[in-house]
């Protein structure tokens, strides 16, 4: 294949992406954002797309501002790339960038659009407890996640698997399709199909306050909102004045518990609700590393009755 393509993206899913693309189809050009500074000490941290395209020896560069970027875009011009994959970068994609490619700007999306577009698709899918998920390959337009659809595949969702899990799957699951049907972009046969507008949804960033547990909420959902947070921000409920993140849970067979309450039992950890009780599996105290949430339990001394901060 002698056609030049070249990859946008930041985030560890545009990461995953471009290992499992570059492993068939390698790009002739990596674009991503430029390391950020951060933590106490002011470190600077290089993007997750930057890492993989440095592990797979790949032209690498930065563009803080991809649609002003004068330099890569004089570089475009003399080098015309049939077709640019844009993942997971972060920056609004414009012009000349839009109508610039012969076969246009390409993105992999973790929903089934027009479902869930927007920031966080798999993470509000499994908040909603949706048993199937997908990826979509579509050309993208000035409309946020709202192009023609190229290629689209499903797959069922595990009740008990986490955001983190998914979207490995997913990455995995669009790079294949790509790599596997881009010949027919190329060569001008792929059929697009515009997306329903009335069947669109959008999956809105997840908000800082949604990562504390309501236990109103009961136990089957809760669950959900735990998988659908994890890993990244993680659930959290307070309990003795400080921040637990929640990592993983079992909704328990069992409604005897009072709402809130925390109790061990023969090396389990149980949290209720109003509606039935969850088994807490993996927790993160503030301050200390993830462990296992009977490990934790046995550590507290729970007094009988003893509930979660207010």
């Amino acid at each position: 294949m002698t056609a030049k393509i070249w990859f946008f993206g930041t985030g560890g899913f545009a990461a995953r992406c471009l290992e499992e693309i570059a492993s068939k189809l390698r790009p002739q050009l990596v674009v991503t954002a430029p390391p950020s500074v951060a933590g106490r000490g002011l470190k600077t941290r290089s993007m997750p797309v930057e890492e993989s395209a440095l592990k797979l020896e790949l032209p690498l560069r930065h563009a803080a501002a991809v649609n002003r970027d004068e330099e890569l875009i004089r570089l475009y011009e003399s080098e015309k790339p049939a077709l640019i994959l844009v993942i997971d970068f972060g920056q609004k994609i414009g012009e000349p960038w839009l109508s610039g490619p012969r076969c246009g700007c390409i993105n992999i999306h973790p929903s089934l659009l027009p479902r869930y577009r927007g920031a966080a698709p798999v993470q509000r899918a499994l908040m909603n407890g949706e048993t199937e998920a997908g990826v979509s390959l579509f050309r993208l337009v000035e409309k946020m996640d709202a192009g023609p659809v190229w290629l689209q595949g499903r797959c069922a969702v595990d009740p008990e698997e986490n955001a983190g899990g998914l979207l490995e799957r997913m990455a995995v699951a669009g790079a294949r399709l790509f790599t596997e049907n881009v010949a027919s972009l190329l060569d001008g046969t792929a059929a697009l199909t515009p997306q329903d507008e009335a069947l669109a949804t959008v999956a809105a960033k997840i908000g800082k306050s949604e990562a504390r547990l309501d236990l109103a909420l009961g136990a089957r959902k809760l669950h959900d909102l735990v998988r659908g947070l994890c890993p990244v921000p993680g659930a959290y409920v307070t309990f003795r004045g400080r921040r637990v993140k929640i990592l993983e849970t079992r909704v328990a067979r069992r409604s005897d518990a009072e709402s809130g309450e925390l109790f061990a039992e023969d090396g389990r950890l149980f949290l209720g609700t109003p509606q039935g009780a969850l088994e807490l599996l993996t927790v993160q105290p503030e301050g200390k590393k993830p462990m296992a949430a009977g490990d934790w339990g046995k550590g507290l001394r729970l007094e009988k009755g003893e509930t979660l901060d207010a």
